[in-house]
């Protein structure tokens, strides 16, 4: 890595701090420092980073999965993840290192509503509910249908 360039020992830093706060993708890092530093400047650097071991994004979706998976499905992790730049292969694993969806989505709806819906609406409500938080229609069927046959998925 160069760091002949006068603004990159500055944009390092920087970097640095945002680092050692907290985890960022590769892509949220470039997209805050892109008002600090060229283009070209900001790839090197983040090259350099991830090099180095500062920066990887399988280490971001874990860490982002961990801190979130207890309130959100699988498709709604996915997709925030992609939104925020990590590739598809991270994601895969960050997903796969966390417990089962099937007994996340019971814990959230246990802890929510606790007991079958009694009519259509309720059983809507409750649908909408979970699918908002990113479990597929499939899973919230059954659940809905029996929770205790989703309890014994769940283990």
């Amino acid at each position: 890595m160069s760091l002949r360039a006068p603004a990159m020992p500055a944009l390092r830093t920087r970097a640095l701090r945002m680092i050692a706060q907290r985890e960022h993708s590769r892509a949220e890092l470039a997209r805050k420092l892109a008002a600090h530093g060229e283009p070209d400047e900001i790839v090197s650097l983040l090259d350099a980073l991830a090099a180095d071991g500062y920066l990887s994004d399988t280490r971001y979706a874990e860490s982002y999965v961990a801190a979130r998976a207890s309130r959100l499905g699988d498709l709604r992790l996915a997709h925030e993840l992609e939104q925020r730049g990590v590739n598809a292969e991270a994601i895969e694993q960050a997903l796969a290192s966390t417990e089962s969806e099937t007994a996340r989505l019971k814990k959230i709806w246990q802890s929510r509503f606790g007991k079958p819906p009694g009519d259509r609406t309720e059983w809507a409500r409750q649908a909408r509910f979970l699918q908002a938080r990113g479990f597929t229609h499939d899973r919230i069927r059954a659940l809905l249908r029996d929770p205790a046959s989703a309890e014994d998925e769940a283990q």
